[in-house]
């Protein structure tokens, strides 16, 4: 591609054969075009072959496979051909175009050559930055930035000056001066048969945590490919925090938007006293992923204590709507198939978190609003401040505090008695959330909080054995009943009274997958919900709505 440049308009010179695959899409979103271009649609990848007579055939050459691609002069036909046909949008100039459509010029192949226009705002920013020996450029967060031989700076390149070679040389020396007095001061000390106060110990370790070497920490934990924000991006991405999509007690949700055009769900953390742990965690943890079932994490902000996660947005929200209701009806209702499908995609999620990765990831906060669904109702585990890596070698944690939410949490996180902390407490969240999906309620409501002889895992049993319908939602086929049953049976399974009896998350998936008859039934659970005291000594998150995401 080539690039010439006249006053303030771009003609780009485009390459000799049909773009087949839809390299441009977000090429064209971007691109400012002149009131000479034209937009043509091209199709290719058809079912069939067109032989309607609106219709031309030209080659297209992708890699080392011939294709056939055709285009339209009768616009109205479009509609007609786009549901079985790919299709892929080109600039071109008009002029051209019309000369083509009159029979005046060669193949269209010659009017793609010629290229286009896009109108390039020269402004006195890309003057001053190309005086200093840069190059105007653009990042998915700024329409402007100064592509210098030391990096990009949001305006000019940052010169680098004999008086800032002296500054660089006088801090370096200071440093040495820094680390050779520091070495003596240890020295008097073992001398002296001294050691620093305790005061002075908790002293550097408070302040050591209130800066963590949040770089470092990435190195080792997280992902090189996850980009790192400024909060001034986070405000041009978010439109000056425009659109909010939800809020909750420890974070604000908005909807923002690339350079590029993706959509993209911004969650900015409320500021807290703490060091950044658990959002530290929730970086390391979700950047370390790379499943269908995990929601993808596309940045970070960490600048004091302005912090913010940039999500993929996806467009059904929160699992939660589609799970509790407040009379006899859920918020909205799913085909059976449907929530068979997301337990499915919810269960390999979290084997992939237990055996997936490098690092075993413990979720702990498993839950209905914590998994997001995009347009196709593929479901996607998120929220991962609650999350420990732990190594895959290691069959439990040490934990100082329970953490996860009411309802879901396992009983060996809030009573030591039952078992060690490990990955299966994933495992019983799960099975409670499946319950949940199975019959529309919330497993531990207001009611049943106010009552200790009333616990949802045994009323769900209760019926079982009855072979009653659990679900509220009216009459359900006999195909229906039996996905119900084998939901329900696994959960049971999921949540009896030892970890030790708990499957893992793989052999969920089989169970899932398996046939009904095939899934002994479990023994009655025989566990109540978390004692009162447990649960005023929980950690656990206010949730943002679910839109948040």
């Amino acid at each position: 591609m080539r690039v010439s440049v006249s006053g303030i308009s771009l003609k780009l010179k485009a390459i000799t054969y049909l773009p087949c695959y839809p390299y441009m899409k977000d090429f064209i979103q971007v691109l400012n075009f002149t009131p000479n271009v034209e937009i043509l649609t091209l199709f290719y990848n058809c079912r069939a072959d067109i032989y309607a007579h609106n219709f031309g055939s030209v080659p297209c050459y992708q890699g080392h496979t011939n294709y056939q691609a055709y285009y339209v002069s009768n616009m109205s036909a479009l509609k007609d051909y786009a549901s079985y046909c790919s299709s892929v949008e080109v600039p071109v100039f008009r002029t051209e175009l019309d000369l083509y459509n009159k029979g005046k010029v060669g193949p269209l192949t010659e009017v793609l050559s010629q290229g286009f226009e896009v109108n390039y705002e020269y402004s006195s920013e890309c003057v001053e930055c190309e005086n200093l020996g840069g190059t105007c450029g653009s990042s998915d967060v700024s329409d402007f930035v100064c592509l210098c031989k030391n990096g990009a700076f949001e305006y000019v390149c940052h010169e680098a000056s004999n008086l800032s070679r002296r500054l660089i040389i006088f801090i370096g020396l200071a440093c040495l001066a820094l680390g050779i007095s520091m070495v003596l001061l240890v020295m008097l000390c073992c001398l002296g048969k001294r050691r620093p106060t305790r005061k002075f110990a908790v002293f550097w370790k408070s302040e050591a945590a209130k800066c963590p070497n949040v770089d470092a920490f990435l190195q080792i934990y997280g992902s090189f490919a996850l980009t790192r924000y400024t909060y001034a991006n986070i405000k041009k991405m978010t439109d000056g925090f425009k659109d909010k999509l939800g809020e909750g007690g420890y974070a604000t949700v908005y909807k923002g938007k690339l350079l590029s055009g993706r959509l993209i769900a911004v969650k900015v953390l409320k500021p807290s006293k703490g060091d950044g742990e658990d959002f530290l965690n929730e970086v390391a943890s979700i950047s370390r992923t790379n499943h269908v079932n995990i929601v993808t994490l596309l940045g970070f902000c960490y600048e004091g204590n302005k912090r913010a996660l940039i999500y993929e947005i996806l467009s059904n929200g929160s699992l939660e709507k589609f799970t509790f209701h407040g009379t006899r009806d859920r918020i909205q209702s799913l085909p059976w198939e449907t929530l068979f499908n997301i337990a499915i995609g919810i269960a390999r999620g979290l084997g992939y978190l237990h055996r997936g990765c490098n690092a075993r990831i413990l979720h702990f906060d498993i839950k209905p609003h914590n998994i997001l669904l995009d347009k196709e109702f593929c479901p996607k585990i998120s929220d991962f401040g609650l999350a420990r890596l732990c190594p895959l070698e290691e069959s439990t944690i040490s934990m100082l505090e329970a953490r996860g939410t009411i309802g879901y949490i396992a009983p060996e996180v809030f009573c030591r008695t039952v078992g060690g902390v490990s990955h299966k407490s994933d495992v019983y969240s799960f099975g409670m959330m499946v319950l949940d999906m199975v019959c529309g309620r919330k497993n531990l409501s207001a009611d049943l909080q106010r009552s200790s002889e009333v616990y949802f895992p045994q009323w769900i049993y209760n019926r079982l054995e009855l072979e009653e319908e659990a679900s509220f939602q009216g009459t359900i086929t006999d195909e229906e009943k039996a996905v119900q049953r084998k939901m329900i049976l696994v959960s049971l399974w999921c949540i009896q009274t030892y970890p030790s009896n708990w499957p893992s998350m793989s052999r969920v998936v089989e169970m899932l997958q398996g046939c009904v008859e095939s899934i002994q039934m479990p023994p009655k659970p025989n566990l109540s919900s978390p004692p009162r005291l447990a649960l005023d000594t929980l950690v656990t998150p206010t949730d943002s709505s679910d839109g948040a995401r």
